[in-house]
């Protein structure tokens, strides 16, 4: 078990520390509509594990947030998890609203590196098999993005793995207030990429945001997780 309080999870990262600060009231600045959505040939697993054997040369457009928080650097990891349906659609989870850092985000399973975890993909496994119980035996990691910094000085990398269909989750419910699934295809077009631009306290922050809707749910993704998957696009397009 995680030495980590629930607190200490990194999830999408707010911009700014204001209390009353809502993101989705945020004007949207623009849409990358004339961007190409990555094929849904590039998605299928076979073509997602070549990508990762033999990756092309390519740079991540996000990497790093204006910090917005005084503590120390701390090494996490997430897992940026495909299940493997007929469509091929990625976890995610909304974060519950009592936690005391990014309450009520969409967020990734992950969190904090524990001293003896041997990896990043040991730290994202780990901690998505304690936030939503899925066990590692049904996980099979392709690789690992480059890191991206959060605002609130959490250095994460971005584990992306294939989930098997037949997994069976069971979120931890003082963490995760709901669990739920987004189509590849919708993340990886970058017509649903929605950028934002914030100014607190003469400080200037942009985001993206990627909101879904999720039957009668609306899904508000942004922040680092928006970003992470930003960087996904950027990779699997290049």
């Amino acid at each position: 078990m995680s030495t980590t309080s629930p607190s200490d999870r990194p999830a999408a990262a707010s911009p700014t520390t204001l209390p009353d600060f809502d993101p989705r009231q945020v004007p949207i600045a623009a849409v990358d509509i004339h961007l190409p959505a990555v094929s849904r040939a590039a998605l299928t697993p076979e073509a997602l594990r070549q990508r990762f054997v033999a990756p092309p040369q390519w740079e991540p457009e996000v990497v790093l947030e204006k910090s917005y928080a005084s503590r120390s650097p701390a090494r996490a990891a997430v897992l940026l998890g495909i299940v493997l349906r007929d469509e091929p659609m990625v976890l995610l989870t909304e974060r519950t609203a009592h936690l005391s850092t990014h309450s009520g985000q969409v967020a990734f399973p992950g969190g904090r590196a524990d001293p003896e975890d041997a990896s990043p993909a040991h730290t994202a496994l780990r901690e998505a098999e304690e936030e939503v119980g899925l066990a590692s035996r049904h996980a099979e990691v392709l690789g690992v993005l480059p890191t991206y910094v959060t605002g609130s000085s959490f250095i994460i990398s971005p584990v992306v793995a294939l989930v098997a269909p037949e997994c069976e989750l069971n979120p931890n419910p003082y963490e995760v207030a709901d669990l739920f699934e987004v189509p590849l295809a919708f993340l990886m077009d970058p017509a649903n990429h929605r950028r934002h631009v914030f100014e607190s306290g003469g400080v200037e922050r942009q985001w993206f945001s990627m909101p879904y809707q999720d039957g009668s749910k609306s899904r508000f993704i942004w922040g680092a997780t928006a970003g992470m998957l930003r960087n996904f696009y950027r990779f699997l397009s290049a």
